[in-house]
C-alpha cells in the first residue's frame, strides 16, 4: 500500500536570490486567482490570503454575498427567502473534522455587518431566524466574543413561540452551545440572576445528546446546570444502562453533595428499569434503609427477591431494613427470604466449594510453614515455646477457617487439645480460634464450644465466650444464641470474662443496629466507675454493631466519656479504642459528622485530636474525597519535638491521618494509585510514628488484592532499620495477601522467616502474615467491597480498621496479652466463590469465563467486559480484580454481578435454538 502523502507548505529559503525568484513565481502564480477573488476590487478580511478557490467554492461565496446584500436592502419581502436560503447553505455544507464548513468560512469576515444589521430590525419570526444563523456564525468568533451563540440562541428562542431545534445544526453546534451554557451558568450563579432559561436550553441538548450516543456529556452538561435529577425524564431503555454506568464510575470524582445526588439519580433510573440488583446495589452504597426496603419490596417475582437478599446479607445491613414495620420478630420476612438474608446457609456451602476444590483436608502447620524450605539453623527449628504455640493458634485458625476439621482444635482428641499447649493468655486467643475453625456453623459451632464455658480455667472459659461471638459473626439466627449465651457475663466482676464477652457481641451483632443490645451495653459505657479498658471495648463493640448509624444516644455516652475522664485516664493506651467506637458509628456517613466533630474539639485533652481525624476519615470512608486526603497530608506535615521537658503534644495523630489517608482513597482506583505515591514520600521523609503507620496503610488500602508493586514496597519495609515498622510491614503483607495462596508472598514470607529467626516478635508476626496468606486455604478473602468493587461493606471496614489501630501500638496490645484483637478481622472475611444456584437454591454446575475486569465506561458498543479470561465450571474462586460472565446463554443471571451466590433462570429460548441446531 502506497504511503499517504499529505501537501506540505513550500519552504522558504533565507538565500536573498532565491527569494526573489519565489516572490516572483508567487506573483505569477497568486495574479489569476486574486483576480477571481476580487470580484468587488477588494479583498474580504479573513478570506484565507493567497488561497485558491475552486469554481464551486467561488459560486457559493458569491452566492451567500448576494445574499447578504439581500438582507441590507428595504425591501423586507426579500429577508425571509434569502434567510431560508442560509440556513439550507450552512446546514447542507459537509466539512471534514479538522476543517470550518465553507459557508462559515465565507460568511465570517461579514459577521460584524450582520451583527449591526440584526440590531437595527425590529422584533419578528424573521428577526429569530437571523438571530439562529448568527448564533452558528459565533462559533467561529468564540476567541474574541466568549458566550456568543448562547446569547443568540437565547434571542431566538425568546422572539419566537417555535424556534429552531438546536439539534437541526448539527452535532458540533450542541457541543459548542453545551460549552457556553455551563460558563454562562456559573457567571450567573455567581451574580445571583434568573438561570432557567438556560436550564430549558440544556434540557433541549441533553436530549439530543442523549439520542446521539453522547451520554457523558448529557450528564456533565445537567451537572454542571445542576438538575442532574431531570434525567429521569430523558433516558429511555436503549440509553438507560450506559447512562448509569457513566454516573456510577463519577461518583468518586465529584464533591460532597453532588455525589450522592448522582448515585440517587442512577438509583431511580434502575428501579424505573426494573433493574432491581443494580439499584440494590446503588442504595447499599448510599446506606439508605427506605431504599433498601423499597428495592427488596417492589419485585413481584420470588426468585429476584431471594437474589436481592443475597445482596443485602453480603453487604452486611441489618436485616431489619427489609421491614415495612421495624420490630425484632421478623415476623413480615417469609422463611425463604429470611434463610437468604440470615447467612444460614453459608456454612455448607463453604464447605461444598472447599470439596470441590479439593481443599476439605485440614492443612496442618507445617503446611503452611514449609519449614524444610527455610534455611533455619536446625537446633531452633523445633523449638516448643509459648510464643511459637501461639502463632500456630492464629495459623491454624485463619488457615482452617470456616471448615470446621482442624486437627489442633475441633479434632482433637480428649485432653490432647491445642489449648493446653498454651499459657494464660495463650489459653484465650487458644479458646477463641475455636470459633474461627467453626466460623458461620452455629449448629455445630456452639455444642463444641460449650463444654469449654465450663472450664475453671478463666482464660479458657474468656475464650469460649469471645469464640461464640466469633462464630456466630455475620450470621442471624431466630434462637439470638450468641445473645443469650454471652448477655450474663456483659456484668461479671473478671475483666477478662467480661471484655470477651462485651466483643464476642459486638462481633456476633456487628452491623445489626439492634436497639436491644445498646440497652444492655450502653450502662457499661458511661460507667465512671469502670476502667478504661472495660468502656473502651465496650464503645468499640457499639461502635461495630451501630456501624454508620451515627446513633445519638450511643455518640453523646462515648463524648461524655471523653469530657468527664481524667487526663490520666485519657492517656491510657485504651483510650484509642473509645475515640475508635465514636468513629465507627459515623462511617460512610459524610457531613452527619460535623456535630460531632465539634463537641471533639471542646474536649481539652490531646486525644480530642485523634478522635477528630479518626471520626472525619470514617465518614468519609471509600470516598476518594481529595480534600480530605489533602488534609490528612498536611497533619503528617506537622513536626512535634517531643525531647523537650515537660512536652505534652502526642503524635499518634499523625498515625491516624497515614491511616486516614488509605480509608478515604480505598474505594477509588486513580485515588489509591495516587496514595500510594504520597506513601513512599511519607516514609523517606516522615517521622517515625508516620514511618510505622505507612505499611499499615498500604495494608488496608490493598487488602486481598496483592499488587506486585505493593509487595515489592512491603518486602523492603519488612528488612527496616526500625524494628515496628518491619512488624507493621510483615503484618501489612498478610493483609494484602489475604485468603490469595499468592506463591510469590509465601516465598517472601519463609525467606523472612529465615531471616528473623532470633527476633521473636517479628517471626510471630511472619507466622501470622502466613496463616493470613493461606485464609481458609485459599477460599476467603477480606477485601470491604464487593459486587464489582462498587460497594463498601461497612461491617468489613470496621474490622479491618480496629485490627489496624491495635497495631498502631501493637507492643501494647497484639505483644502483650491482647493478641486476641486480631480476630477482629472477621468481620472482614467472606468467601471469595461465586456459586450458581438453580429455582431451589440447590448448586448447579455452569460454564463461565473469569478474567481481569476491564473498565468499558464511556467505551462504543459493547465491548469484553473482561480480559485474559479462562473457562471453568462453576462453582468457581474468584480474585479481587477478576470478574466472571456466562459462557453460553442457557440460562439468565438474577444478579447483575456475577459473585458470591447467583441465583439462574433456564433460557426459555435456548432450546428452541438447540433443536434448530439438530
Amino acid at each position: 500500500m502506497a504511503p499517504v502523502e499529505f501537501p506540505v507548505a513550500p519552504v522558504r529559503s533565507d538565500d536573498p536570490k532565491e527569494k526573489k525568484k519565489e516572490e516572483k513565481s508567487d506573483e505569477g502564480k497568486g495574479k489569476e486567482t486574486d483576480d477571481a477573488a476580487k470580484p468587488n476590487g477588494e479583498k474580504k478580511d479573513g478570506d484565507g490570503e493567497g488561497e485558491e478557490l475552486s469554481e464551486e467554492d467561488l459560486q457559493l461565496r458569491n452566492e451567500l454575498e448576494m445574499l447578504i446584500e439581500r438582507l441590507k436592502e428595504p425591501d423586507t419581502t426579500l429577508y425571509r427567502p434569502a434567510l431560508e436560503t442560509l440556513r439550507t447553505l450552512i446546514r447542507t455544507s459537509t466539512s471534514s473534522m479538522t476543517s470550518v464548513p465553507k459557508p462559515l468560512k465565507f460568511l465570517r469576515p461579514h459577521y460584524r455587518d450582520m451583527q449591526a444589521l440584526y440590531d437595527a430590525w425590529s422584533s419578528s419570526d424573521d428577526k429569530s431566524l437571523f438571530a439562529d444563523i448568527l448564533s452558528v456564525l459565533a462559533m467561529t468568533y468564540s476567541d474574541t466574543e466568549p458566550r456568543g451563540t448562547l446569547r443568540y440562541r437565547l434571542l431566538a428562542s425568546s422572539m419566537s413561540p417555535t424556534p429552531t431545534e438546536p439539534g437541526s445544526w448539527g452535532h458540533e453546534y450542541i457541543r459548542h452551545l453545551a460549552a457556553e451554557l455551563g460558563s454562562e451558568y456559573t457567571i450567573r450563579q455567581e451574580e445571583n440572576r434568573d438561570t432557567q432559561d438556560l436550564r430549558d436550553l440544556g434540557i433541549v441538548c441533553a436530549k439530543f445528546l442523549l439520542g446521539h450516543h453522547a451520554e457523558p456529556d448529557a450528564i456533565d452538561l445537567l451537572e454542571e446546570l445542576e438538575i442532574i435529577e431531570r434525567l429521569t425524564e430523558l433516558v429511555d431503555e436503549n440509553t438507560y444502562g450506559r447512562v448509569c454506568a457513566y454516573m456510577v464510575s463519577c461518583v468518586s470524582l465529584l464533591p460532597p453533595p453532588d455525589d450522592v445526588a448522582f448515585l440517587r439519580t442512577a438509583h431511580d433510573l434502575y428501579v424505573q428499569h426494573k433493574k432491581f440488583p443494580e439499584a440494590l446495589a446503588l442504595a447499599l452504597r448510599l446506606g439508605d434503609e427506605e431504599l433498601v426496603a423499597s428495592d427488596i419490596r417492589t419485585p413481584s417475582n420470588p426468585l429476584m427477591k431471594r437474589q436481592l437478599a443475597f445482596i443485602i446479607a453480603r453487604s452486611g445491613v441489618p436485616i431489619e431494613w427489609t421491614q415495612s414495620n421495624k420490630n425484632d420478630e421478623w415476623e413480615d420476612i417469609p422463611e425463604d427470604l429470611f434463610d437468604c438474608l440470615s447467612n444460614s446457609r453459608l456454612s455448607q456451602h463453604l464447605k461444598d466449594f472447599g470439596k470441590e476444590l479439593g481443599v476439605d483436608e485440614a492443612k496442618s502447620l507445617e503446611d503452611i510453614y514449609k519449614s524444610h524450605l527455610e534455611n533455619t539453623r536446625t537446633a531452633n527449628a523445633n523449638v516448643d515455646s509459648a510464643r511459637a504455640n501461639l502463632a500456630g493458634t492464629f495459623v491454624n485458625g485463619f488457615v482452617n477457617a470456616g471448615f470446621g476439621n482442624d486437627k489442633l482444635m475441633v479434632e482433637a482428641e480428649e485432653g490432647n487439645s491445642w489449648i493446653y499447649k498454651n499459657k494464660d493468655h495463650g489459653m484465650l486467643s487458644a479458646t477463641a480460634s475455636l470459633g474461627l475453625s467453626l466460623l458461620w456453623d452455629t449448629d455445630v459451632g456452639l455444642s463444641h464450644i460449650d463444654k469449654y464455658t465450663y472450664s475453671a480455667e478463666e482464660n479458657i472459659k474468656a475464650g469460649a465466650l469471645l469464640a461464640t461471638g466469633i462464630l456466630s459473626c455475620g450470621v442471624r439466627t431466630e434462637a439470638d444464641a450468641a445473645l443469650a449465651l454471652l448477655g450474663d457475663y456483659v456484668s461479671n466482676k473478671s475483666v477478662p470474662l467480661r471484655t470477651s464477652a462485651i466483643m464476642g457481641i459486638g462481633m456476633a451483632y456487628v452491623g445489626s443496629h439492634r436497639e436491644d443490645i445498646s440497652s444492655l451495653l450502653l450502662p457499661i459505657a458511661g460507667d465512671d466507675s469502670l476502667s478504661m479498658e472495660v468502656v473502651s471495648i465496650t464503645s468499640l463493640a457499639l461502635g461495630f454493631i451501630f456501624v454508620g448509624s451515627c446513633h445519638y444516644e450511643i455518640t453523646c455516652i462515648i463524648l461524655s466519656t471523653l469530657m468527664e475522664r481524667s487526663e490520666a485516664e485519657l492517656d491510657e493506651k485504651w483510650s484509642r479504642f473509645l475515640a475508635l467506637g465514636l468513629a465507627l458509628l459515623h462511617l460512610g456517613r459524610q457531613d452527619a459528622m460535623d456535630a460531632t466533630i465539634e463537641a471533639l474539639k471542646t474536649v481539652e485533652h490531646k486525644i480530642s485530636k485523634d478522635a477528630q481525624i479518626l471520626v472525619e476519615t470514617c465518614a468519609y470512608a471509600g470516598t476518594a474525597n481529595v480534600l480530605k486526603v489533602q488534609s490528612m497530608l498536611h497533619h503528617c506535615n506537622d513536626h512535634i519535638d517531643k525531647s523537650k521537658e515537660g512536652s505534652k503534644e502526642d503524635d499518634t495523630f499523625q498515625a491516624y491521618a497515614v491511616i486516614g489517608i488509605a480509608l478515604v482513597a480505598m474505594g477509588e482506583e486513580v485515588g489509591a494509585q495516587m496514595a500510594l505515591r504520597q506513601f513512599n514520600h511519607l516514609m523517606a521523609y516522615g517521622e517515625p510514628i508516620i514511618r510505622k503507620a505507612v505499611p499499615l496503610a498500604l495494608g488496608l488500602i490493598s487488602a486481598s488484592n496483592p499488587q506486585l508493586t505493593i509487595l515489592d514496597t512491603l518486602s523492603k519495609y519488612s528488612h527496616d532499620s526500625d524494628l515496628q515498622v518491619a512488624q507493621n510491614a510483615i503484618f501489612a503483607m498478610g493483609l494484602v495477601g489475604a485468603g490469595t495462596n499468592n506463591a510469590r508472598l509465601a516465598q517472601m514470607l519463609r525467606q523472612l522467616a529465615s531471616y528473623y529467626h532470633k527476633e521473636v516478635d517479628c517471626l510471630f508476626m511472619v507466622r501470622i502474615a502466613q496463616g493470613l496468606v493461606h485464609m481458609g486455604k485459599g477460599t476467603i478473602g477480606i477485601n470491604p467491597f464487593f459486587s464489582d468493587r462498587n460497594v463498601m461493606s461497612r461491617t468489613a471496614v470496621a474490622g479491618l480498621l480496629a485490627t489496624i489501630v491495635a497495631f498502631t501500638d501493637a507492643k501494647a496490645f497484639i505483644f502483650d496479652k491482647y493478641h486476641w484483637m486480631l480476630y477482629f478481622l472477621v468481620t472482614a472475611m467472606y468467601p471469595r466463590f461465586m456459586i450458581t444456584l438453580d429455582e431451589e437454591l440447590k448448586s448447579i454446575p455452569v460454564t463461565v469465563r473469569v478474567g481481569q475486569a476491564v473498565d468499558v465506561v464511556g467505551q462504543a458498543g459493547k465491548p469484553r467486559t473482561i480480559s485474559g479470561f479462562q473457562t471453568h465450571q462453576t462453582p468457581v474462586r474468584l480474585g479481587t480484580t477478576e470478574r466472571a460472565e456466562l459462557a453460553t446463554e442457557e440460562y439468565i443471571p438474577y444478579a447483575h454481578v456475577l459473585e458470591g451466590f447467583v441465583i439462574l433462570q433456564k433460557n426459555p429460548g435456548w432450546e428452541k435454538e438447540d433443536k434448530m441446531e439438530l
